[in-house]
Order: C-alpha cells, then sequence, then structure tokens
C-alpha cells in the first residue's frame, strides 16, 4: 500500500501517532461508536436516554460549523454535570470531526470502526476453534477462506455515493 486516505481508529493511544509516522499525508477519523460508548459510561443512566438524545445531533450535523454548534448547545445543558463527557469531546474533536468534510454517504463508511471489528470477531469465530496450527501457512490459508466466505456477506451496494467520489475509495 503507498497511500491511505483516511483512517478510522479507535482511539487506542499511539495509534494515530503510527499512522502519521508511515503515511503522514493520512486523515485520522476517531470513531464516533467508540466515542459515544465512552462518553455514556459516565454518563447516569437515568440521564442516558435524554444525554444521547441531545448528543445525537453533534455527530449527526451536516456540517462541522453545525456540529461545533451543537457540541456548545450539548455544553451548555450538560457540561456541569458532566464535565468529564464534554471535555473528552473536546480534547478529541480535531479527530472526531474530521469526517465532516465528506459527503454524508462517505461518512457512513469512514465514522465507525465496527466493519473492521465485525470482519475480526468473524475470523476469530474461525481461527478460535483450531487448537493449533501446522504452520504458519495453515493459519494464513484458513484466514485467506474465512476473508472469501466473508465477503460473500458484503453484498450490500454503497448508499448514495455520487460516482465522481468513488474512485477516491480504494
Amino acid at each position: 500500500m503507498s497511500d491511505i486516505l483516511i483512517a478510522c481508529i479507535d482511539g487506542l493511544k499511539g495509534f494515530a501517532e503510527a499512522i502519521a509516522s508511515i503515511y503522514p499525508a493520512t486523515e485520522v477519523q476517531d470513531c464516533i461508536v467508540h466515542q459515544i460508548r465512552n462518553s455514556i459510561k459516565y454518563v447516569a443512566s437515568k440521564d442516558q436516554k435524554l444525554f444521547m438524545a441531545d448528543l445525537k445531533p453533534v455527530y449527526q450535523a451536516v456540517s462541522k460549523d453545525e456540529a461545533e454548534h451543537q457540541l456548545e448547545q450539548l455544553q451548555e445543558k450538560w457540561g456541569k454535570k458532566y464535565p468529564v463527557v464534554i471535555d473528552s469531546w473536546r480534547r478529541h474533536w480535531d479527530k472526531l470531526s474530521t469526517y465532516f468534510q465528506y459527503s454524508e454517504a462517505i461518512r457512513k463508511l469512514i465514522y465507525t470502526t465496527n466493519t473492521i471489528e465485525g470482519f475480526h470477531r468473524q475470523v476469530r469465530k474461525v481461527t478460535k476453534t483450531k487448537g493449533a496450527f501446522t504452520s504458519d501457512m495453515a493459519l494464513l490459508k484458513l484466514i485467506y477462506l474465512a476473508t472469501q466466505n466473508i465477503q460473500k456477506k458484503w453484498t450490500q451496494p454503497l448508499q448514495k455515493l455520487e460516482p465522481d467520489r468513488i474512485t477516491t475509495i480504494h
């Protein structure tokens, strides 16, 4: 691989720096789903539904400016009660808002690492049932075959993707 346009990562410490050291032009997007899960851990269960309703306009905004406005609204309403949560969104905002420079259809592809995690889960399901492998090649062959089977399920077309943007997704 010679270049990466954008990398969606799970916030693992040092991951963004590792990517930047090899692919300096790559844009990094922190996984919104991971950020939401991390945030909700600090919100009292009685407030979670309301908080999530107020958080949704932040990450589903039509533009970065609108998202920042919604983040201000969220801070005004919840900042005193949950400063740790709001501070986390603020500290990570540069990597949480990268996807706003893309169209809505592209954003749906790059805002979360769930697709990759699903792929890894399916590969683990196949490999964990085997006690040991006779060689590294045996493991590689099993992963290759698992990948072939997993790809058969990738039948959903990309929704509302502009034809001129398709070439940028490799």
